[in-house]
């Protein structure tokens, strides 16, 4: 027909071929975009998972001074110790009992006053110790302002030694040897049978506590006997002011060596120190020793096990 618009038909395509469009490249790049920030499910992991370790002791802070679970019973022991000793210190029937514990006491003082004497040039003329009547020595020559402090002190970090033995089985079991060498030397003058079987009652019980949960209960032994030795000023300070005690207390010696300041100054001086001096143990024991009932008893095990 003149005049009509011919379309032209398109082709078919060839048998056996497809025809290709060209990629979307919008939908391409959101596809790289949602690959790069979000992870796409992997296959499940088929592991049986891990539960956490328990916690130890040793996972808090070293730095701590929190006391853990093992170690609160530790500081109540050294309460109950303190009045305890105070009562058998001071109690007439009582003090009998805990006779050959003041022995070593006092003679380690009176060792530590000889020893700075002879370390300063000084002779020992005569020691004398007596659970009732108290310690002296009497020294020649020496410095007197370093022998008379000398009993305190070496009582009190002695007695310190010995607490923190209480937070630790291993050193509690070192420390007993000591304590059974302090307990036996003052058999060396004493004629006294009492105290003799007295002797022979703390040292059989030092060796049991050997036994007793593997070594646990030395522990407590220990604490026992750092009490003791810490609050020597307390002690010697007791003995004078109610039992009158011939020997004088160290502290009486220092009013005498230094006339402006009165004893009962210097008995408050130094109980203060005594009362600084175990805080400051306790907290390095807290801090030391942060191990658990079993941690302690595996350590403890290395040196002379009983099992």
């Amino acid at each position: 027909m003149a005049g009509s618009l011919h379309r032209p038909r398109a082709l078919p395509a060839p048998c056996g071929r497809r025809v290709l469009k060209p990629p979307d490249m919008r939908g391409l790049a959101c596809a790289l975009l949602l690959m790069m920030f979000v992870e796409l499910p992997t296959a499940v992991d088929a592991r049986v998972p891990i539960a956490s370790p328990i916690p130890s002791a040793n996972d808090a802070s070293s730095s701590s001074v929190k006391p853990t679970s093992t170690q609160v019973p530790v500081l109540y022991v050294i309460a109950v110790y303190t009045v305890v000793l105070f009562g058998f210190w001071t109690i007439p029937i009582a003090r009998r009992i805990i006779v050959p514990l003041k022995l070593f006491a006092i003679g380690w003082h009176e060792c530590c006053h000889a020893l700075l004497a002879v370390l300063t040039g000084g002779s020992i003329l005569r020691i004398s110790i007596d659970p009732f009547l108290g310690g002296c020595t009497i020294v020649e020559g020496g410095y007197p302002s370093l022998i008379l402090p000398a009993g305190y002190l070496g009582s009190t970090f002695f007695g310190a030694a010995f607490l923190l033995a209480g937070f630790d089985t291993l050193m509690a079991k070192v420390m007993s040897f000591i304590a059974a060498i302090g307990l036996l030397a003052p058999l060396a003058q004493v004629r006294d049978k009492i105290t003799i079987l007295l002797t022979i009652f703390y040292e059989a019980l030092l060796i049991g506590f050997w036994f007793i949960d593997h070594g646990e209960a030395l522990r407590w032994y220990m604490l026992l006997l750092g009490v003791l030795h810490i609050f020597f000023a307390v002690w010697d300070v007791t003995d004078e002011r109610i039992f009158r005690k011939p020997n004088d207390s160290d502290c009486t010696q220092w009013a005498l060596l230094v006339p402006s300041v009165p004893s009962h100054v210097w008995a408050i001086f130094w109980i203060t120190f005594e009362v600084a001096v175990l805080i400051a143990f306790v907290l390095v024991g807290i801090v030391a020793f942060k191990l658990t009932p079993e941690e302690l008893q595996a350590q403890a095990d290395t040196f002379l096990p009983t099992r």
